[in-house]
Order: C-alpha cells, then sequence, then structure tokens
C-alpha cells in the first residue's frame, strides 16, 4: 500500500508505536502509549458512474484526465468518495465535477477491490439524459465511445478497463449484473 503510515495518535498528538493491540485484535496497529486509542488503516472508496448513451446504450461516456495520475489518458468519471455522502451519491458527484453531465443514476455495476493501493472501486450505471457535457477542471476533454471506438491502450486505470469489459459484455447479453474482482 502506498500511503504513509500513522505517526500521532488523532486524539491526543501522542507518538504512536504499532503492535497487536490488547484487545484480541491480530494484526498490527497504530496504538498510543498515552492515551491506548488504537487507529485502524482501512481502504479508500474511489466512486464512479458508467453513463451510457443511446436507447440501447452502445456508447459509454469517457473523460480524458488532465490530472495525475494518468494525465492524458481516458477513465470514466470517478474519484475518492466523502465523508458524509453515500457511495452512489459520490459516484453522481464525481460524474458531475469530471463529465458535466445529465444523467439518471441506476444500479451498482461493478465492485473492484485493488489490494496494492487499499482501494475499492464502486461503479454504478448511469442513463444519460443529454450528450451535452461541461467537463471539470481534472478532465480535458469528454467523449461518447462505442465498444469499437474505446481506445482501450490509452485506459488509465485496470478498474475501468474491466468495468467497461463487463457492461458491454452484458449489454450483448441483454442483461446487466453485479460484478466482483479483486485486482493485486
Amino acid at each position: 500500500m502506498h500511503r504513509s503510515p500513522i505517526k500521532f495518535c488523532k486524539d491526543c498528538g501522542t507518538a504512536v508505536v504499532y503492535r497487536v493491540p490488547d484487545d484480541g485484535d491480530t494484526k498490527l496497529r497504530a496504538v498510543c502509549p498515552a492515551c491506548h486509542a488504537v487507529h485502524y488503516e482501512n481502504p479508500l472508496n474511489v466512486v464512479g458512474t458508467v453513463p451510457h448513451w443511446g436507447t440501447t446504450g452502445d456508447r459509454v461516456l469517457l473523460c480524458k484526465r488532465n490530472i495525475e495520475p494518468r494525465f492524458g489518458k481516458w477513465t470514466l468519471p470517478a474519484g475518492f468518495m466523502e465523508l458524509g455522502e453515500s457511495t452512489a451519491d459520490g459516484a453522481a458527484r464525481e460524474t458531475v465535477e469530471e463529465a458535466g453531465a445529465q444523467f439518471e443514476m441506476q444500479e451498482l455495476f461493478s465492485v473492484m477491490s485493488v489490494i496494492h493501493v487499499g482501494q475499492v472501486h464502486l461503479f454504478y450505471r448511469a442513463k444519460l439524459l443529454s450528450e451535452v457535457f461541461d467537463p471539470g477542471f481534472e478532465t480535458i476533454e469528454t467523449r461518447l465511445f462505442t465498444e469499437a471506438e474505446i481506445p482501450w491502450d490509452e485506459i488509465a486505470f485496470r478498474t475501468v478497463s474491466q468495468t467497461l469489459k463487463y457492461y458491454f459484455a452484458d449489454r450483448r447479453a441483454g442483461k446487466f449484473g453485479l460484478h466482483h474482482e479483486s485486482l493485486v
């Protein structure tokens, strides 16, 4: 995982030590030697949508990234979930921020555990209500793609590639399911 370890207690500011807590836990945790608070490090949630257009949903909306990581690569509209929002609310917010899209939120479509970076990516299907987009500063360009037009070698993240593959396979099958995968 790429995040820095916890160094100080969030409750009292004392330098923490990493040890197995005395409460029956079995993992090393950041434990405060002064106030005994145990601090847990959990995965971050990335939430987004698969915005689709057309009576048959044959085109999906992708955003060309204007930020690192993967500047200039294509992605689905997605980003880190914020405190105080549901996964669906976060996915909707990210779709508005990155694509400026008008859409109707649909069901949860894919859940990708990205173990090596401590993240879980959740994508919802979203039915686009318009072909007019107003991307925010994180996006260079938005474009609708058919499956054949997608620049597969220019997709920013494996979770996005895999979610798109599931989307088009389900579309061909005429039934959308919920997909789970772990990427190491």
